[in-house]
């Protein structure tokens, strides 16, 4: 009895011990993870039965928000290799094969950077994946570069997005942030 006693009195002083311990909770991401798909919300209409077209491609990326910063030319600089969001470097992975300025693409995952300039970017699409940022970019493992206008935009655009938009072709890959917009065409 005396044992059931003392481990019943135990138990309770580490139960105790616990609730009195701070509570451990990470903050909010700042740059929270996002994805767009191709055709566009495909999970809900797969969901939803919907469905009349097959699974092209999905991005997955961080959305850093602007908070009044300048941002390209200045916290993203010119001419540098940039991991286009926050966090782990994006990904696009594409579940056919695709063409991008004529070459095809294989169906697949890759890391996407861009070279960020005032009046066109630079998109790269890499093979080395699950990355963080542009630390360890090697451009010996590029397989295509995409060179794409810049379009200005009269609304800025708070948070770092990118979507596909369905085009006559194909799909346009938009990334839009601040007052810039850019798009990259991509057919199957």
């Amino acid at each position: 009895m005396k044992k059931l006693v003392l481990l019943a009195g135990l138990l309770l002083g580490m139960i105790l011990l616990r609730a009195q311990a701070p509570a451990t909770t990470s903050p909010l991401d700042n740059s929270p993870l996002d994805m767009s798909y191709y055709p566009v919300n495909y999970p809900v209409l797969k969901v939803q039965d919907k469905i009349n077209e097959p699974l092209i491609a999905r991005v997955v990326y961080s959305r850093p928000q602007k908070r009044g910063r300048k941002l390209f030319g200045d916290l993203i600089s010119y001419g540098q290799v940039w991991r286009l969001g926050a966090n782990e470097a994006t990904e696009i992975e594409f579940f056919k094969d695709v063409k991008i300025d004529t070459k095809v693409i294989k169906k697949g995952r890759y890391t996407l950077y861009a070279l960020v300039n005032e009046d066109k970017w630079i998109l790269i699409f890499n093979k080395e994946t699950d990355t963080w940022g542009a630390f360890r970019y090697d451009s010996a493992k590029d397989i295509l570069r995409a060179t794409v206008p810049v379009e200005k935009q009269d609304t800025i655009t708070e948070a770092f997005s990118i979507a596909f938009q369905k085009d006559q072709k194909g799909a346009d890959l938009v990334i839009v942030w601040d007052d810039v917009l850019v798009r990259l065409p991509i057919t199957w």
